[in-house]
Order: C-alpha cells, then sequence, then structure tokens
C-alpha cells in the first residue's frame, strides 16, 4: 500500500514538464496535425510517436541540467564559450530564434485563442464595427499579462496543467466520440511510410514538437520546482506523463480530422474548421469542445512563449532570471505585447517569423549537440551525466533535428518549396 501511496505522491509533483506540453500543444500544432489527418489520414501517426519520444529524451536532458547543475540553458551555453566572438555569435542566435521568433509567433498564439473566444461567445472580434474590431487579442493579452504579472511559479504552473487537462479531455474525448477504427491507427504507429508529398508535411509534425525554446523552458522550470539529486526520478515520471498527454493529444487532433476529412477533397483551412465538420457527428457540442481547445491551446502557448524568451535571453546575457526581476519582465512583456499588437491589427509578420525559422533552422540542432556535450560533462553533473544508451538515443535525435534545420533553412531561402 505504501508502495502505491509513494507513486501517488510522484503524480502530484507533475509540473515543469507541463510547460513543455502547453508550449508545443499550440495553434499552430493543432492546425498542422488537422491538415496531416485530413491530407494522409493515420499514415503519419509514426513520425507523432518518433517526435514525441524525441522531445522527452532531449526535455529529460534539460531537466536533469537545471536540477542538478544548477543554471539554466542560456547560462550553460555562454559559460561554454571562452572565445568571445564565439559567444556573441551565440547570444546573437538565441536573441534571434528564441527572443524576436517567439515575438512572432506569439501572433498566433494569440489569434488561436481569440478564435475560440469567438466561437464561445459569438461574437466576432474581427467585425467592421469600430467597438468590436478584434477586442479578444487583447482580453488574452491581458489574461497572460496577468498570469505572468504574478511572478509565481507555481500560480503559472497550476494554471498550465489545468490548461492541459482541458485539452486532454477535449480532444481525446472527440477522437474517441467520433469512433476510428483502432487496427489502422495501429498500423500508422508502428509502421513507418512516407506517402507521396507528405515528406514536407511529416517534417512539420516533428518541427512542432521537437522545439528549440522548450529546452530553456525545462531547465529553468525544472531548478525553480525541484532542488536535489532525490528529484530526478520525479523530473522523469513528469516528462514521460505530460509530454506523453502532449502526444496523445496531437494524435488525437490527427485521428479525428481524419475520420472527418481524409477522402473528402473537403479543403481546411485548419483546426477551427474541424469543429464545425464534426457537427454531424457529434452535434451541437462539437463546436464547443473545438473552442474549449482551441482556446487552451492559445492561451496556454501565450503564456509559456514569453516565458521562454525570458529564460533564454536571460540566461545568455547572464541577468536574473527571477520572474519579479525588472529585466526579466521586460522581456517577456515585449513578447507578449509585441503579439497582441499584430494579432489585434490583423498584421502577419512574415520577415519575422522567415527571419525566426531562419534562426531556429540553425539553432536546433546546434543546442541539441551542446546540451549532449553538456549532459557528459563530469563537472557539471558527476554521476548523474548521461550513458551510453542516452547518448545513442541523443546523437539519432540530433541527425534528425539537422535534417529538420536544413529544411528550415532551405524553405526560408527559397531551395524547397
Amino acid at each position: 500500500m505504501s508502495r502505491w501511496k509513494k507513486r501517488f505522491q510522484v503524480f502530484r509533483e507533475i509540473g515543469p514538464a507541463a510547460f513543455v506540453t502547453a508550449a508545443f500543444i499550440g495553434p499552430g500544432t493543432l492546425t498542422t496535425c488537422t491538415l496531416a489527418g485530413a491530407s494522409w489520414g493515420y499514415s503519419l501517426l509514426w513520425g507523432l510517436l518518433f517526435s514525441v519520444i524525441a522531445t522527452m529524451v532531449l526535455q529529460e536532458m534539460a531537466s536533469r541540467l537545471g536540477i542538478i547543475g544548477r543554471m539554466g540553458l542560456g547560462e550553460a551555453i555562454t559559460s561554454s564559450f571562452s572565445n568571445p566572438v564565439w559567444k556573441v555569435a551565440a547570444v546573437t542566435l538565441v536573441i534571434l530564434a528564441i527572443g524576436i521568433g517567439n515575438a512572432a509567433y506569439q501572433t498566433g498564439n494569440i489569434t488561436g485563442a481569440s478564435i475560440g473566444l469567438e466561437a464561445v461567445t459569438g461574437v466576432v472580434s474581427a467585425g467592421k464595427g469600430p467597438v468590436l474590431i478584434r477586442i479578444w487579442p487583447s482580453v488574452t493579452g491581458l489574461f497572460a499579462f496577468l498570469l505572468l504579472l504574478t511572478g509565481s511559479y507555481k500560480i503559472i504552473e497550476r494554471i498550465l496543467v489545468t490548461l492541459v487537462i482541458i485539452m486532454s479531455i477535449t480532444f481525446i474525448t472527440t477522437a474517441i466520440m467520433v469512433k476510428p477504427d483502432i487496427l489502422p491507427i495501429a498500423k500508422g504507429f508502428l509502421m513507418p511510410r512516407i506517402p507521396a508529398g507528405s515528406a514536407v508535411m511529416l517534417i512539420g509534425l516533428i518541427g512542432t514538437t521537437v522545439v528549440p525554446y522548450n529546452l530553456f523552458l525545462h531547465a529553468s522550470a525544472a531548478k525553480e520546482k525541484w532542488k536535489t539529486r532525490d528529484d530526478i526520478y520525479k523530473s522523469r515520471t513528469d516528462s514521460v506523463v505530460a509530454i506523453g498527454i502532449g502526444g496523445i493529444i496531437s494524435s488525437a487532433i490527427v485521428i479525428t480530422s481524419s475520420v472527418a476529412f481524409f477522402g473528402t477533397r473537403k479543403e481546411i483551412a485548419g483546426v477551427a474548421d474541424l469543429g464545425e465538420q464534426l457537427e454531424p457527428l457529434l452535434g451541437p457540442v462539437a463546436k464547443y469542445f473545438m473552442a474549449a481547445g482551441i482556446f487552451s491551446a492559445g492561451v496556454s502557448s501565450a503564456v509559456t512563449a514569453p516565458l521562454a524568451a525570458a529564460y533564454a535571453i536571460t540566461g545568455v546575457l547572464r541577468l536574473s532570471s527571477d520572474m519579479k526581476a525588472t529585466g526579466f519582465r521586460l522581456i517577456w512583456i515585449a513578447v507578449l505585447i509585441t503579439g497582441v499588437v499584430f494579432a489585434t491589427f490583423g498584421l502577419r509578420p512574415v520577415r519575422m517569423i522567415l527571419m525566426a525559422q531562419f534562426a531556429n533552422g540553425l539553432l536546433l540542432p546546434i543546442l541539441a549537440i551542446f546540451l549532449l556535450k553538456v549532459m557528459n560533462n563530469n563537472n557539471i553533473l558527476g554521476p548523474d551525466k548521461n550513458g551510453r544508451f542516452t547518448n545513442i538515443l541523443g546523437l539519432l535525435i540530433i541527425l534528425i533535428t539537422f535534417l529538420l534545420g536544413l529544411k528550415s533553412i532551405f524553405s526560408v531561402t527559397g531551395l524547397l518549396a
């Protein structure tokens, strides 16, 4: 009995990895999963499975760095460079990819949450009237602002865990209610194949899950929550459960979209269309299920994106990473305001997004290589450094992230359609 009680206590410690799940289950991921299911059915589910495992491996390393090394990834990066030129280059790349990039992507997060609010309330914020023109981005931004302003890790963690639970209930329940065929789903997970024309979408599915800024976010969040070597087991359980839930949510969207759209040749713009198409199957409740899920995804990402940017930039600039520190707050406020302004006026920061994609294409494999190097540093981690099996997994993931990086760079430079 005491053993089960102990296991239950471990699950109550779940938190930092929920930041990761809340971050990658955003409007962009939901849209990508919707389009993947609509266009290729269950064929690309194996790519999601790979990406979830890769995320678990990398995020477990980041969490261990925070717990044992007592530093965020940004601090570890700058402390590893003695050459000032390389140090400046590393700092610049992180600021471009994580700071400016998250400010650009924040537009999509705010917009996604606004779509959910519009669906629930019936008030369209993009109307022509001067009062109703895009009011929901400001409402969403204010919510995120007040939550981040508390400067309380525990409060933010609880809210994000709640949002992840709402997304889980929403999308998993919907996937069950549409009554999909289990055997084709199992084949999709266990039999890798790349149908003609699906390569870019496959890379997109992986790229929306394995993201650079989550490494900064997780290391710093783990450092905040856990203090001793004994907490490593809790951290690993946290990573497996929370990130696994994120993978289930993404898979549920692919499955639901496949049931609703695959083979119908209906054109869809994203997950917002999914609720309407599910109404014949689920009735009026479909609209509200999707609205709740989209809103939760948008808000959770709207909170974690500024937070990750603040952790990353304060880390590489060697500023205080205390949530109540002035510099920390100024960074997340700048990211949040940028997203709200662009979403409010319907702007699309295309140039910023392209620059961020280019920088992320460079940063993702570099970060993975650096993280693997740090995790084998005996001076930082001692007996808790990586073992051989973890290193092999890490090298495999680096290869994949390198290919993802090339895809991102080629897309931006026009070499790949």
